[in-house]
């Protein structure tokens, strides 16, 4: 479990390539993405980022106006589905492995958008303050990243901006809730489905 948790969550995964190409339904458009072995969940959408786009797809409307910062964009699913809802919008995607971002480069290609593409850990290269920030947690990072994740995203929001965090019951979820509610003043459940749960806290 170790050694899966690096592979993902490190900034050159060495595991030898293992291409797969996923469609995904989304708003109203067919998706498409490429994934490889060193990357999180490379055969499927993980079922957390079909619940969690599912509630920002329903709150979408909520989202003030400026950039969207997809947080640990994997192959970029996220990033992706923002586009799909609105490609005006202006998505930053991050992560800190590079091989994930490639792969996210030429799933916005491969979709015909448009995004930033910026390497980071977490919040490290981040300088800009967004609409929303939107995270499915690398849990097996430890519960030190995630929390990070959580509590550093209130200054990177603007006024009025929220996070949207999709967790595991199991996997702390009630302890993120927590540590949204002491760091934003603020936490509300949008959505549970099969023990995940869908937190959002706005920057008042």
């Amino acid at each position: 479990m170790v050694k899966k948790a690096e592979q993902y969550f490190t900034s050159q995964p060495t595991s030898t390539h293992d291409f797969h190409t996923i469609h995904f339904d989304f708003a109203g458009k067919q998706l498409v993405f490429q994934t490889d072995a060193g990357v999180f969940s490379k055969s499927r959408i993980d079922y957390g980022t079909v619940v969690l786009l599912s509630a920002v797809h329903d709150y979408f409307a909520e989202i003030p106006a400026g950039k969207i910062l997809d947080l640990g964009t994997g192959y970029g699913p996220v990033g992706v589905a923002i586009k799909a809802i609105d490609q005006t919008k202006d998505v930053v995607m991050v992560d800190v492995n590079q091989r994930s971002l490639a792969l996210a480069e030429e799933n916005l290609a491969a979709n015909h958008y448009q995004a930033q593409i910026l390497q980071s850990n977490i919040y490290e290269n981040i300088t800009d303050q967004f609409a929303a920030i939107i995270v499915n947690p690398p849990i097996r990072a430890g519960k030190e990243v995630v929390t990070k994740m959580l509590i550093e995203a209130r200054k990177q929001l603007v006024a009025g901006g929220m996070i949207f965090a999709v967790l595991q019951k199991k996997q702390g979820a009630h302890s993120a809730e927590k540590h949204l509610r002491d760091a934003f003043g603020n936490v509300e459940v949008l959505k549970r489905d099969k023990g995940y749960y869908v937190l959002r806290s706005i920057r008042n």
